[in-house]
């Protein structure tokens, strides 16, 4: 009767660990989410950044290819 006593608190102990770990873990994710000013701006000076979509004869023969 011992071990079963003593069985049934580990399970609990477990499950009260687990409840506390995801409560902890949501904090955390919650604290990164309201204070996104802490991240740094990664600062590159990569030529092609900025650039963005451009549309060049080889991407124009792409999409003649692909359309249906």
């Amino acid at each position: 009767m011992k071990n079963q006593t003593k069985s049934r608190l580990s399970r609990r102990n477990f499950l009260l660990a687990v409840g506390a770990g995801g409560a902890a873990t949501a904090a955390a994710i919650a604290t990164q989410a309201i204070n996104p000013a802490t991240a740094q701006p990664a600062t590159n000076n990569d030529k092609r950044r900025g650039r963005g979509y451009q549309e060049t004869a080889h991407v124009r023969s792409y999409y003649n290819t692909a359309k249906v």
